[in-house]
């Protein structure tokens, strides 16, 4: 099957307006994207950022009328903040397949392998973890990802209780399995988070060892390390309650934090938690210590 692809540039007021007109003209899904070379960071909560230019990529069925839309539009909204209208036909496809070719098997700290399905990597002393994009955030392509798969790797996870506050796709909590804790819990507020770790789990065959919860269920206990990689803001704001799931003695990994956010962060834990020097990756930064 092919689908009729509309895709408009214009300034971020117009483009939520926009977006819910071709929804209301039978779009089958519309997407935002960066029109220019332009980040959007954490937004305030209750916030919702996207772009000054943003590109509002509709998607129609091919027996839409492409011109009857694009005439509809145009009369509704003042041609002056649109600009760029592209149009293509695109052929259907295995879109989750498609993103693997962006997605290859990527190495931490010469120990740890996370690999896409039919591209598992096994070389002495490592081991393989097999995970494909899917529900929920957290393939290791990302740097906050990233940064706390490397810090997994390079220490003595054997026999130790692992906690992953906000769990999304499970990685970290299945990598730290992998890596001989005797068991991880993953928490996240998300119920597809949940079904995408219990996934993962059960494909790398650890899914005895990883229980999974919303928070609701959740009771609080002590782990020997907790990861939580969210972002500054609710990692500030959870800060008591996130360290009092520290043992102490035990180890503290965060993660989602941009650099600037650095010292906002350590000040909300510095009671708590004795903070190694920062770790940076591109603009992100891991931050990691003991409980005392």
């Amino acid at each position: 099957m092919a689908w009729h692809q509309l895709s408009v540039i214009t300034d971020e007021k117009t483009a939520p307006q926009l977006a819910d007109f071709f929804s209301d003209l039978g779009a089958v899904s519309v997407t935002y994207m960066d029109a220019e070379d332009e980040p959007v960071y954490e937004p305030a909560i209750g916030e919702t950022k996207i772009w000054s230019n943003t590109q509002v990529v509709a998607l129609y069925e091919l027996d839409a009328d492409i011109e009857l839309i694009k005439d509809l539009v145009s009369q509704k909204f003042k041609t002056a903040t649109l600009n760029a209208w592209l149009y293509e036909a695109v052929d259907d496809q295995e879109w989750e397949r498609a993103w693997m070719e962006f997605y290859h098997p990527m190495k931490f700290a010469d120990r740890l392998w996370v690999c896409p399905t039919d591209q598992e990597q096994y070389e002495p002393d490592t081991v393989c973890l097999t995970l494909d994009p899917g529900l929920a955030f957290g393939t290791g392509t990302h740097p906050t990802t990233a940064l706390c798969l490397e810090w997994l790797a390079s220490h003595d996870l054997q026999n130790k209780t692992v906690i992953d506050y906000g769990c999304g796709s499970g990685i970290l909590a299945v990598a730290a399995v992998l890596l001989d804790a005797k068991v991880a819990h993953g928490v996240d507020i998300d119920p597809q988070a949940i079904t995408a770790t219990e996934s993962n789990a059960l494909k790398n065959k650890v899914q005895d060892k990883i229980q999974c919860y919303l928070p609701e269920q959740f009771t609080p206990f002590q782990a020997d390390v907790v990861l939580a990689n969210i972002l500054a803001k609710p990692l500030i704001e959870m800060s008591e309650n996130i360290s009092a799931l520290v043992a102490t003695g035990g180890q503290l990994v965060l993660s989602g934090i941009l650099f600037e956010q650095a010292d906002a962060v350590i000040q909300a834990y510095e009671k708590f938690i004795d903070f190694n020097p920062l770790v940076q990756q591109e603009d992100w930064i891991r931050l990691d210590g003991v409980k005392r």
